[in-house]
């Protein structure tokens, strides 16, 4: 018997998905990026299950699903992580509730879409001396290098997501009270705080931009000079800043390969060995639960350590 073809583009399913994203942007504000990972990972679903109707979502596609999860190969031909995994699943499984609860579908039960068990996560972070020498890596003699040192600094300061570093603006910062208002994951606001060392780099770049373009971190800045405000094209992507973090770290030769989450990790750390209580570090970090932060307590917890100098035979 021939393999099913994939759904066709106006399937029951793909429109039932498209309604789903409709949702998801008009009724409960999720921002561009969580609706394009909703979609590809939707795209995924249906690619992998070859489904036309959400009528077919039964226990034995989505066992079928798992299993194609295991053996897809990313266009790197990289594995996915247990951890993917679990996001697609963790997505599905909100779209089957969308499907019973606003459209009143007769569904598979979400519940019954049960996610792989997952190691505890382990946390990359950075020794002291390498933060050094990955903060000290750009040449800050040059434009592009002020721009990559404000942004190293930028992170270790506030803990951003790159997305949320990527997407500030040169009036979202404030030098007087060296805070910056952020929109972070479910468009939810929190103010982060700039270090004495971050702002100092922040101003010596900005002080060498000749544009008046609204992006706070630019490509091309002798282009930009004849270009009215606000530029967008003109904005850092994501790739662009990941490379930056890659490229420093290679340079200072830092062998676990940092990338800018791991500058995260290295925030929320630093915050807790100095003594800072685990639901301020959750604030600042933006998370929405408390769980996700206490993933840095393993690492970072000195009553532990008190009590293994303590007690443990010397």
């Amino acid at each position: 018997m021939p393999p099913k073809s994939p759904p066709s583009a106006d399937s029951p399913l793909q429109n039932a998905i498209e309604r789903y994203l409709v949702f998801l942007r008009s009724e409960q504000n999720k921002s561009p990026l969580t609706l394009d990972a909703y979609r590809r990972s939707l795209s995924l679903f249906c690619n992998l299950s070859k489904l036309d109707s959400p009528a077919d979502i039964n226990k034995a596609t989505v066992r079928m699903f798992k299993s194609n999860l295991h053996i897809y190969r990313t266009a790197q031909n990289g594995e996915l992580t247990v951890r993917t995994k679990n996001h697609h699943l963790t997505i599905l499984r909100a779209f089957l509730r969308y499907l019973i609860s606003e459209e009143e579908m007769d569904c598979y039960p979400p519940d019954r879409v049960t996610r792989f068990k997952e190691e505890q996560r382990k946390v990359k972070v950075l020794f002291h001396d390498e933060l050094e020498r990955l903060l000290g890596a750009p040449d800050t003699e040059t434009r592009n290098g002020k721009r990559d040192k404000a942004i190293l600094e930028l992170f270790f300061s506030t803990g951003l997501r790159l997305a949320e570093l990527r997407s500030l603006s040169r009036k979202d910062l404030n030098f007087l009270t060296r805070e910056i208002s952020v929109r972070g994951k479910r468009g939810k606001v929190r103010v982060v705080f700039l270090s004495d060392r971050a702002a100092e780099c922040l101003k010596a770049y900005l002080d060498v931009r000749m544009d008046h373009l609204s992006p706070l971190f630019i490509r091309n800045h002798e282009q930009a000079i004849n270009v009215m405000p606000p530029g967008e094209e003109f904005r850092l992507s994501r790739i662009s800043i990941y490379n930056i973090v890659k490229k420093y770290a290679l340079a200072a030769g830092i062998v676990s390969n940092p990338s800018p989450h791991t500058l995260r990790h290295s925030f929320a750390t630093d915050l807790l060995r100095n003594g800072a209580d685990l639901r301020s570090v959750q604030e600042m970090l933006g998370h929405k639960d408390l769980s996700t932060t206490q993933i840095y307590t393993h690492v970072t917890n000195p009553q532990l350590k008190e009590v293994h100098r303590k007690f443990h035979g010397k």
